[in-house]
Protein backbone atom coordinates (compact mmCIF):
# COMPACT_ATOMS: atom_id res chain seq x y z
CA UNK A 1 0.00 0.00 0.00
CA UNK A 2 2.63 2.70 0.59
CA UNK A 3 4.59 1.55 -2.72
CA UNK A 4 1.30 2.44 -4.71
CA UNK A 5 0.48 5.63 -2.54
CA UNK A 6 4.51 7.02 -3.43
CA UNK A 7 4.11 6.04 -7.03
CA UNK A 8 0.79 7.57 -7.04
CA UNK A 9 2.28 10.51 -5.50
CA UNK A 10 4.99 10.46 -7.66
CA UNK A 11 3.31 10.31 -10.75
CA UNK A 12 0.46 13.57 -9.82
CA UNK A 13 3.07 15.53 -8.70
CA UNK A 14 6.37 15.45 -9.63
CA UNK A 15 9.79 17.35 -10.26
CA UNK A 16 12.39 18.41 -9.32
CA UNK A 17 12.02 22.03 -8.64
CA UNK A 18 10.01 24.22 -5.57
CA UNK A 19 6.34 24.77 -5.78
CA UNK A 20 5.16 27.88 -4.56
CA UNK A 21 2.84 28.63 -1.08
CA UNK A 22 0.10 27.85 -2.90
CA UNK A 23 1.61 24.29 -3.62
CA UNK A 24 1.78 24.90 -7.30
CA UNK A 25 3.71 24.50 -10.68
CA UNK A 26 3.21 24.51 -13.90
CA UNK A 27 4.26 21.82 -15.99
CA UNK A 28 5.08 21.59 -19.89
CA UNK A 29 3.81 18.49 -22.02
CA UNK A 30 4.37 18.04 -25.98
CA UNK A 31 1.87 16.06 -28.49
CA UNK A 32 4.24 14.03 -30.81
CA UNK A 33 3.00 13.56 -34.10
CA UNK A 34 4.59 10.72 -36.56
CA UNK A 35 5.84 13.76 -38.86
CA UNK A 36 8.08 14.62 -36.14
CA UNK A 37 6.05 18.04 -35.30
CA UNK A 38 5.11 18.54 -31.52
CA UNK A 39 1.68 20.08 -29.92
CA UNK A 40 3.12 21.89 -26.61
CA UNK A 41 0.46 22.89 -24.01
CA UNK A 42 0.55 23.61 -19.90
CA UNK A 43 -0.86 22.22 -17.13
CA UNK A 44 -0.81 23.99 -14.12
CA UNK A 45 -0.16 20.97 -11.23
CA UNK A 46 -1.95 21.93 -7.71
CA UNK A 47 -1.22 20.30 -4.01
CA UNK A 48 -4.50 21.72 -2.05
CA UNK A 49 -4.00 19.08 1.08
CA UNK A 50 -4.31 15.82 0.17
CA UNK A 51 -6.21 16.61 -3.40
CA UNK A 52 -3.92 17.25 -6.42
CA UNK A 53 -5.40 19.01 -9.50
CA UNK A 54 -4.55 19.74 -12.74
CA UNK A 55 -5.75 22.03 -15.10
CA UNK A 56 -4.92 22.77 -18.46
CA UNK A 57 -3.97 25.88 -19.89
CA UNK A 58 -5.20 27.19 -23.19
CA UNK A 59 -4.99 31.63 -22.80
CA UNK A 60 -7.75 32.20 -20.98
CA UNK A 61 -9.33 28.68 -20.85
CA UNK A 62 -8.82 26.16 -17.85
CA UNK A 63 -9.89 22.55 -18.23
CA UNK A 64 -9.66 20.78 -15.03
CA UNK A 65 -8.53 17.30 -14.33
CA UNK A 66 -9.44 15.89 -11.02
CA UNK A 67 -10.41 12.05 -12.52
CA UNK A 68 -7.30 10.40 -11.61
CA UNK A 69 -6.56 6.16 -11.70
CA UNK A 70 -3.65 4.74 -10.99
CA UNK A 71 -2.83 1.08 -12.29
CA UNK A 72 0.47 -0.96 -12.06
CA UNK A 73 2.67 1.87 -13.13
CA UNK A 74 0.85 4.10 -14.83
CA UNK A 75 -1.62 6.84 -14.28
CA UNK A 76 -4.81 7.34 -16.34
CA UNK A 77 -6.02 11.05 -16.30
CA UNK A 78 -9.84 11.17 -17.79
CA UNK A 79 -11.59 14.46 -19.70
CA UNK A 80 -14.16 15.90 -17.84
CA UNK A 81 -15.85 15.77 -21.78
CA UNK A 82 -15.06 14.23 -24.67
CA UNK A 83 -13.79 10.37 -25.28
CA UNK A 84 -10.58 11.40 -23.88
CA UNK A 85 -7.83 9.93 -21.80
CA UNK A 86 -4.03 10.80 -20.83
CA UNK A 87 -1.79 7.62 -19.98
CA UNK A 88 1.18 8.45 -18.29
CA UNK A 89 4.26 5.98 -16.64
CA UNK A 90 7.14 7.90 -14.94
CA UNK A 91 10.13 7.12 -16.90
CA UNK A 92 12.12 9.39 -14.71
CA UNK A 93 12.83 12.15 -12.35
CA UNK A 94 12.40 14.67 -15.45
CA UNK A 95 9.07 13.12 -17.22
CA UNK A 96 6.76 11.49 -17.54
CA UNK A 97 5.83 9.50 -20.79
CA UNK A 98 2.40 7.88 -22.72
CA UNK A 99 0.11 8.16 -24.59
CA UNK A 100 -3.25 10.58 -25.49
CA UNK A 101 -6.09 8.33 -26.10
CA UNK A 102 -9.22 9.87 -27.84
CA UNK A 103 -12.10 7.79 -29.72
CA UNK A 104 -12.74 8.25 -33.09
CA UNK A 105 -15.19 6.84 -35.97
CA UNK A 106 -12.65 3.93 -36.23
CA UNK A 107 -12.39 3.17 -32.16
CA UNK A 108 -9.78 5.02 -30.36
CA UNK A 109 -6.56 6.72 -32.15
CA UNK A 110 -3.17 6.99 -29.61
CA UNK A 111 -0.84 10.27 -29.75
CA UNK A 112 2.24 9.64 -27.72
CA UNK A 113 3.05 12.05 -25.30
CA UNK A 114 5.25 13.56 -23.09
CA UNK A 115 5.43 15.99 -19.83
CA UNK A 116 8.01 17.45 -18.46
CA UNK A 117 7.81 19.46 -14.59
CA UNK A 118 9.45 23.01 -13.93
CA UNK A 119 9.23 23.94 -17.74
CA UNK A 120 6.32 26.87 -17.17
CA UNK A 121 6.84 27.96 -20.78
CA UNK A 122 5.16 26.93 -23.87
CA UNK A 123 7.21 27.64 -26.29
CA UNK A 124 10.52 28.78 -26.10
CA UNK A 125 11.55 32.18 -27.10
CA UNK A 126 14.22 33.76 -28.38
CA UNK A 127 16.39 36.99 -26.62
CA UNK A 128 15.46 39.40 -29.13
CA UNK A 129 12.59 41.36 -28.88
CA UNK A 130 8.77 40.81 -31.49
CA UNK A 131 10.00 42.87 -34.02
CA UNK A 132 5.98 44.40 -34.33
CA UNK A 133 2.63 43.73 -32.74
CA UNK A 134 0.12 41.93 -35.34
CA UNK A 135 -3.10 42.46 -32.48
CA UNK A 136 -6.10 42.90 -34.44
CA UNK A 137 -7.76 41.00 -36.96
CA UNK A 138 -6.21 39.41 -39.97
CA UNK A 139 -7.92 37.93 -43.41
CA UNK A 140 -6.55 34.47 -43.81
CA UNK A 141 -5.87 31.69 -46.17
CA UNK A 142 -5.46 28.55 -45.79
CA UNK A 143 -4.12 26.06 -48.26
CA UNK A 144 -5.25 22.05 -48.30
CA UNK A 145 -2.67 19.23 -48.83
CA UNK A 146 -4.50 18.59 -51.89
CA UNK A 147 -4.31 22.93 -52.81
CA UNK A 148 -7.35 23.98 -52.20
CA UNK A 149 -7.93 26.89 -50.14
CA UNK A 150 -10.56 28.03 -47.78
CA UNK A 151 -10.73 31.24 -46.23
CA UNK A 152 -10.90 32.13 -42.34
CA UNK A 153 -10.79 34.93 -39.99
CA UNK A 154 -8.03 35.36 -37.36
CA UNK A 155 -7.89 37.72 -34.28
CA UNK A 156 -4.87 38.18 -32.51
CA UNK A 157 -3.71 39.84 -29.52
CA UNK A 158 0.02 40.69 -28.18
CA UNK A 159 1.36 41.99 -25.22
CA UNK A 160 5.40 41.73 -25.47
CA UNK A 161 6.17 38.53 -26.41
CA UNK A 162 2.69 37.28 -25.18
CA UNK A 163 0.22 35.95 -27.81
CA UNK A 164 -3.44 34.75 -28.01
CA UNK A 165 -6.04 34.80 -30.44
CA UNK A 166 -8.08 32.64 -32.52
CA UNK A 167 -9.09 31.45 -36.07
CA UNK A 168 -13.14 31.23 -37.10
CA UNK A 169 -14.05 29.36 -40.13
CA UNK A 170 -17.20 28.46 -41.39
CA UNK A 171 -18.35 25.95 -39.13
CA UNK A 172 -17.03 28.12 -35.68
CA UNK A 173 -13.45 28.89 -34.43
CA UNK A 174 -10.31 27.37 -32.73
CA UNK A 175 -10.86 27.96 -29.77
CA UNK A 176 -8.31 29.13 -27.18
CA UNK A 177 -4.77 29.69 -28.91
CA UNK A 178 -1.97 30.62 -26.84
CA UNK A 179 1.74 31.26 -27.63
CA UNK A 180 4.32 33.87 -28.58
CA UNK A 181 5.86 36.09 -30.60
CA UNK A 182 9.47 35.60 -31.14
CA UNK A 183 11.77 38.05 -33.28
CA UNK A 184 9.50 38.15 -36.68
CA UNK A 185 8.01 34.43 -36.01
CA UNK A 186 4.76 33.69 -34.12
CA UNK A 187 3.67 30.48 -31.97
CA UNK A 188 0.44 29.00 -31.10
CA UNK A 189 -1.58 26.23 -30.04
CA UNK A 190 -4.42 24.51 -28.06
CA UNK A 191 -5.26 21.54 -26.08
CA UNK A 192 -8.69 20.48 -25.20
CA UNK A 193 -8.81 16.62 -24.55
CA UNK A 194 -10.78 16.30 -28.15
CA UNK A 195 -8.51 18.89 -30.44
CA UNK A 196 -4.77 19.32 -30.79
CA UNK A 197 -3.45 22.41 -32.51
CA UNK A 198 -0.32 24.17 -33.97
CA UNK A 199 0.07 27.16 -35.87
CA UNK A 200 3.40 29.05 -36.98
CA UNK A 201 4.56 31.65 -39.16
CA UNK A 202 6.75 34.25 -40.27
CA UNK A 203 5.57 37.83 -39.88
CA UNK A 204 6.84 39.74 -43.00
CA UNK A 205 5.40 43.21 -42.26
CA UNK A 206 2.74 44.86 -39.90
CA UNK A 207 0.12 43.94 -42.40
CA UNK A 208 1.37 40.63 -44.01
CA UNK A 209 1.85 37.38 -42.56
CA UNK A 210 3.11 34.18 -44.69
CA UNK A 211 4.84 31.07 -44.57
CA UNK A 212 2.49 29.52 -41.94
CA UNK A 213 2.03 25.79 -40.59
CA UNK A 214 -1.11 24.61 -39.10
CA UNK A 215 -0.90 21.04 -37.90
CA UNK A 216 -4.07 19.21 -36.93
CA UNK A 217 -4.39 15.88 -34.70
CA UNK A 218 -2.01 12.93 -36.05
CA UNK A 219 -1.43 14.15 -39.34
CA UNK A 220 -3.68 16.93 -41.05
CA UNK A 221 -1.22 19.90 -42.52
CA UNK A 222 -2.03 22.85 -43.98
CA UNK A 223 -0.33 25.99 -44.89
CA UNK A 224 -1.63 29.45 -44.28
CA UNK A 225 -1.12 33.12 -44.68
CA UNK A 226 -3.12 35.91 -43.84
CA UNK A 227 -3.54 39.98 -44.89
CA UNK A 228 -4.23 42.60 -41.69
CA UNK A 229 -7.81 43.50 -42.37
CA UNK A 230 -9.96 45.49 -39.39
CA UNK A 231 -13.31 44.78 -41.43
CA UNK A 232 -12.29 40.84 -42.99
CA UNK A 233 -15.53 38.92 -43.08
CA UNK A 234 -16.16 35.21 -43.69
CA UNK A 235 -17.36 34.74 -47.27
CA UNK A 236 -21.38 33.72 -47.23
CA UNK A 237 -21.20 30.04 -47.13
CA UNK A 238 -22.70 28.68 -50.56
CA UNK A 239 -23.48 25.39 -48.91
CA UNK A 240 -25.80 26.75 -46.26
CA UNK A 241 -28.39 24.55 -44.70
CA UNK A 242 -31.87 24.77 -45.90
CA UNK A 243 -35.74 23.36 -45.58
CA UNK A 244 -36.37 21.30 -48.94
CA UNK A 245 -40.34 22.88 -48.17
CA UNK A 246 -40.47 26.19 -46.19
CA UNK A 247 -44.42 24.75 -45.53
CA UNK A 248 -43.37 21.26 -44.08
CA UNK A 249 -43.02 21.03 -40.22
CA UNK A 250 -39.88 18.70 -38.78
CA UNK A 251 -41.04 14.98 -38.27
CA UNK A 252 -38.77 13.16 -35.67
CA UNK A 253 -38.79 10.15 -33.19
CA UNK A 254 -35.47 9.35 -31.10
CA UNK A 255 -34.71 7.54 -27.81
CA UNK A 256 -33.39 10.40 -24.93
CA UNK A 257 -30.51 9.04 -22.85
CA UNK A 258 -32.56 6.37 -20.90
CA UNK A 259 -34.21 4.97 -24.20
CA UNK A 260 -37.56 7.01 -23.79
CA UNK A 261 -38.79 7.56 -27.43
CA UNK A 262 -39.31 11.78 -27.80
CA UNK A 263 -41.12 12.53 -30.89
CA UNK A 264 -41.18 16.45 -32.01
CA UNK A 265 -44.62 16.41 -32.17
CA UNK A 266 -45.16 15.42 -28.36
CA UNK A 267 -47.42 17.58 -26.39
CA UNK A 268 -44.31 19.31 -24.46
CA UNK A 269 -43.24 20.73 -28.05
CA UNK A 270 -46.63 21.97 -29.53
CA UNK A 271 -46.91 25.34 -29.98
CA UNK A 272 -44.20 27.04 -28.20
CA UNK A 273 -40.77 28.09 -30.00
CA UNK A 274 -38.38 25.46 -29.93
CA UNK A 275 -34.21 25.42 -30.17
CA UNK A 276 -33.22 22.02 -31.70
CA UNK A 277 -29.22 21.62 -31.53
CA UNK A 278 -27.41 19.34 -34.14
CA UNK A 279 -24.30 18.16 -31.91
CA UNK A 280 -21.66 15.66 -30.71
CA UNK A 281 -19.89 15.10 -27.21
CA UNK A 282 -16.64 15.23 -29.98
CA UNK A 283 -17.05 18.66 -30.98
CA UNK A 284 -15.24 21.33 -29.15
CA UNK A 285 -17.59 24.02 -30.79
CA UNK A 286 -20.75 22.35 -29.84
CA UNK A 287 -19.48 22.58 -25.70
CA UNK A 288 -19.21 26.37 -26.17
CA UNK A 289 -22.80 26.40 -28.12
CA UNK A 290 -23.91 24.18 -25.27
CA UNK A 291 -22.36 26.40 -22.51
CA UNK A 292 -24.50 29.32 -24.05
CA UNK A 293 -28.02 27.23 -24.83
CA UNK A 294 -28.36 26.36 -21.69
CA UNK A 295 -27.66 30.06 -19.82
CA UNK A 296 -30.35 31.01 -22.65
CA UNK A 297 -32.67 27.76 -21.80
CA UNK A 298 -32.36 29.14 -18.27
CA UNK A 299 -33.34 32.69 -18.67
CA UNK A 300 -36.25 31.64 -21.49
CA UNK A 301 -37.66 28.51 -20.10
CA UNK A 302 -40.16 30.05 -18.21
CA UNK A 303 -41.66 32.25 -20.88
CA UNK A 304 -42.43 29.16 -23.23
CA UNK A 305 -39.37 28.23 -24.92
CA UNK A 306 -38.20 24.77 -25.57
CA UNK A 307 -34.56 23.47 -26.25
CA UNK A 308 -33.87 19.57 -27.01
CA UNK A 309 -30.55 18.48 -28.49
CA UNK A 310 -29.66 15.56 -31.29
CA UNK A 311 -26.60 13.87 -30.96
CA UNK A 312 -24.29 12.39 -33.72
CA UNK A 313 -21.40 10.76 -32.51
CA UNK A 314 -18.50 8.93 -33.49
CA UNK A 315 -20.17 5.67 -33.16
CA UNK A 316 -23.71 3.60 -34.02
CA UNK A 317 -22.92 1.82 -30.38
CA UNK A 318 -25.93 3.71 -28.34
CA UNK A 319 -24.16 2.43 -25.06
CA UNK A 320 -20.87 4.39 -26.01
CA UNK A 321 -22.74 7.47 -26.99
CA UNK A 322 -24.63 7.17 -23.97
CA UNK A 323 -21.84 7.20 -21.84
CA UNK A 324 -19.88 10.18 -23.67
CA UNK A 325 -23.09 12.19 -23.53
CA UNK A 326 -23.37 11.88 -19.95
CA UNK A 327 -20.68 13.23 -19.25
CA UNK A 328 -20.60 16.46 -21.58
CA UNK A 329 -24.54 16.67 -20.14
CA UNK A 330 -23.00 16.87 -16.39
CA UNK A 331 -20.74 19.01 -17.88
CA UNK A 332 -22.55 21.81 -19.47
CA UNK A 333 -25.60 21.36 -16.61
CA UNK A 334 -28.07 20.51 -19.69
CA UNK A 335 -31.50 20.45 -18.19
CA UNK A 336 -33.15 20.06 -21.71
CA UNK A 337 -32.99 16.28 -23.18
CA UNK A 338 -30.74 15.19 -25.85
CA UNK A 339 -31.69 12.33 -28.45
CA UNK A 340 -29.48 10.15 -29.65
CA UNK A 341 -30.01 9.62 -33.29
CA UNK A 342 -27.72 6.29 -33.64
CA UNK A 343 -25.92 8.07 -37.00
CA UNK A 344 -22.51 9.10 -36.86
CA UNK A 345 -21.09 12.35 -37.94
CA UNK A 346 -19.35 11.24 -40.78
CA UNK A 347 -22.22 9.12 -42.12
CA UNK A 348 -22.36 10.73 -45.90
CA UNK A 349 -26.15 9.86 -45.25
CA UNK A 350 -27.04 11.48 -41.93
CA UNK A 351 -29.27 13.87 -43.52
CA UNK A 352 -31.40 11.87 -45.05
CA UNK A 353 -31.28 9.56 -42.34
CA UNK A 354 -32.69 11.47 -39.18
CA UNK A 355 -34.33 15.12 -41.03
CA UNK A 356 -34.73 14.21 -44.40
CA UNK A 357 -37.17 17.95 -44.72
CA UNK A 358 -33.86 19.50 -44.99
CA UNK A 359 -31.21 19.61 -47.51
CA UNK A 360 -27.86 18.76 -46.30
CA UNK A 361 -26.35 18.72 -42.77
CA UNK A 362 -22.59 19.92 -43.32
CA UNK A 363 -21.09 21.22 -40.11
CA UNK A 364 -21.65 20.73 -36.44
CA UNK A 365 -22.93 22.42 -34.00
CA UNK A 366 -26.31 23.06 -36.32
CA UNK A 367 -29.20 25.07 -34.70
CA UNK A 368 -32.83 25.11 -35.76
CA UNK A 369 -35.42 27.41 -34.49
CA UNK A 370 -39.11 26.01 -34.89
CA UNK A 371 -41.57 28.83 -34.39
CA UNK A 372 -44.78 27.97 -32.65
CA UNK A 373 -46.58 26.22 -35.93
CA UNK A 374 -43.25 23.99 -36.21
CA UNK A 375 -42.04 25.48 -38.78
CA UNK A 376 -38.56 26.30 -39.45
CA UNK A 377 -37.70 30.23 -38.67
CA UNK A 378 -34.18 30.42 -38.57
CA UNK A 379 -30.98 28.00 -39.27
CA UNK A 380 -27.95 28.54 -37.70
CA UNK A 381 -24.34 26.82 -38.76
CA UNK A 382 -21.91 26.69 -36.92
CA UNK A 383 -21.09 29.04 -33.59
CA UNK A 384 -18.20 31.35 -32.41
CA UNK A 385 -17.41 30.98 -28.98
CA UNK A 386 -16.43 33.31 -26.45
CA UNK A 387 -12.86 32.93 -27.89
CA UNK A 388 -13.97 35.13 -30.71
CA UNK A 389 -14.60 37.93 -28.64
CA UNK A 390 -17.17 40.71 -30.18
CA UNK A 391 -18.02 37.55 -32.64
CA UNK A 392 -19.27 35.88 -29.44
CA UNK A 393 -20.88 38.71 -28.82
CA UNK A 394 -22.87 38.94 -32.17
CA UNK A 395 -23.69 35.25 -32.09
CA UNK A 396 -25.31 35.80 -28.10
CA UNK A 397 -27.57 38.68 -29.57
CA UNK A 398 -28.42 36.77 -32.99
CA UNK A 399 -30.45 33.79 -30.68
CA UNK A 400 -31.75 36.28 -28.39
CA UNK A 401 -32.81 38.43 -30.84
CA UNK A 402 -34.79 35.16 -32.57
CA UNK A 403 -36.24 34.01 -29.18
CA UNK A 404 -37.50 37.07 -27.87
CA UNK A 405 -39.37 37.75 -31.54
CA UNK A 406 -40.82 34.12 -31.35
CA UNK A 407 -42.24 34.84 -27.57
CA UNK A 408 -43.10 38.13 -28.40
Amino acid sequence: MKRRFALFFGLLFFGTGTFSQSGQNTYRALIHRPDGHTIPFNIDVKQNGSQTEWTIINGKERIPLRNFRIAADSLFVDFPVFESQIHLSLKNKEKLEGYWFKGSGTGYNLQSISVFPDQGYRFKGSSSHPSRNISGRWAVQFIKEDQTSRPAVAEFSQNGDKLTGTFLNRSGDYRYLDGIVSGDSLYLSTFDGSHAFYFSASIESNDQISGGLFCSGTSRKESWSATRDPKAKLPPDPNVLAVRNQDEPLVFSLPDLNGKLISIRDSQFLNKPVIIQLMGSWCSNCMDETAFLSELYKKYQSKGLVMLALAYEYSTDVERSRKSLEKFKERFHMNYPILITGVTASDPKLTEKTLPQLKKIESFPTTIILDRTGKVFKIHTGFNGPATGSHYEEEKKYFQDAIEELLN
